[in-house]
């Protein structure tokens, strides 16, 4: 026998619930209420069995351990409560966790809450902050200024900053080029592999963070003499030949090109950009060039269409731009008006 959590202000809502109980239990669905599992139990078994690729894992359990287990790591999940949740968030901003950080944390908190809800260990998810798992994307860049970048890193990597922004590769995907991935007469960038670094596993090399990462990109035809003085002067030999390489040769490594990237960041006087926000500068453009959301999702290298979106909402209202640019195709053809003298 057991008694309900709760009083009823009439027998008929008893019985009510007490029907309900009986449904859960025929269903397979009821859970002893007397079991209560912790979230750093539960948090544990959801991370084993999460299929990450390697640098996500290595990042995520780092906002798990630094930012969630600290407070949650032993209360029951049937506990944590929206208010609890969201004095957690607000101990985080602070505490001065960067926004970025403690959005990722929000969203590593609900993916393992919406697990227990679909597991029956909890009726509702908790985390329901308004806007709490927005991440805000860093700055646009605009293509002066990524020419300001290009022409202030050493010359071996003017290239891979260009390619960075105007066909919007990451950095892992920029390493693992080869010279067989550059196809000068066809104005296309082949993206097969790419290079991820983790304390665990180390610098090893794979295929992109999703099938739709593998993909065939278009460049502009003002790079093309860019890459082919880049491929004969700095590039390795060979059809497999790595198209950037370190200032030691071999693999370029992102923690050492953060050092030059932050010597440049200081020589040119642009502050607080990120090597990934020329990837962001890439798409916006792509966006403004009037991209569909399948165009964008293929050149992005994503499955999901949110990224997309968000791209094409952040060129929302273009209506001066494209009355501006028809009215310029008007001019190039329109004949002079005569007026009414010329008649």
């Amino acid at each position: 026998m057991r008694t309900a959590d709760t009083t009823f202000a009439t027998q008929t809502d008893a019985d009510r619930w007490l029907v309900k109980q009986e449904a859960k239990i025929l269903d397979g669905d009821w859970k002893n209420p007397d079991v209560k599992i912790a979230f750093g139990d539960f948090a544990a078994s959801w991370f084993k069995d999460r299929d990450y690729a390697a640098t996500t894992r290595e990042r995520d359990a780092g906002v798990l351990n630094r930012h969630i287990l600290p407070t949650f790591r032993a209360v029951p999940l049937r506990e944590i409560t929206t208010p609890q949740v969201r004095r957690w968030r607000t101990d985080l901003l602070d505490a001065g966790v960067g926004p970025a950080t403690v959005s990722k944390a929000y969203q590593v908190l609900r993916a393992i809450l919406n697990t227990a809800v679909d597991d029956g260990l909890i009726e509702r998810n908790p985390c329901r902050v308004k806007g709490a798992s927005t991440v805000t994307d860093g700055p646009f860049l605009s293509v002066p200024e990524v020419y300001r970048l290009a022409d202030a890193v050493p010359s071996h990597y003017r290239v891979l900053v260009l390619l960075a922004a105007f066909a919007a590769l990451r950095f892992g995907e920029l390493a693992a080029l080869q010279r067989r991935d550059i196809d000068l007469e066809t104005r296309t960038v082949s993206v097969r592999r790419s290079y991820s670094e983790t304390r665990t596993d180390g610098l090893t090399v794979k295929a992109p963070k999703s099938a739709a990462g593998v993909r065939t990109v278009a460049f502009l035809a003002s790079l093309v003499p860019e890459l082919a003085h880049h491929l004969a002067e700095h590039a390795e030999a060979g059809r497999t030949g790595l198209v950037f390489v370190g200032a030691r040769g071999g693999v370029l490594r992102r923690n050492n090109f953060r050092r030059i990237w932050l010597r440049t960041l200081a020589s040119t006087g642009l502050g607080d950009v990120h090597f990934h926000d020329l990837r962001h500068t890439g798409n916006a453009l792509a966006a403004t060039g009037g991209a569909t959301t399948r165009e964008l999702m293929q050149r992005m290298g994503h499955l999901s269409v949110r990224a997309a979106l968000v791209y094409q909402h952040l060129v929302n209202g273009r209506d001066h731009e494209i009355a501006d640019y028809v009215d310029g195709q008007i001019r190039k053809v329109r004949r002079p008006s005569r007026g009414p003298s010329g008649m």
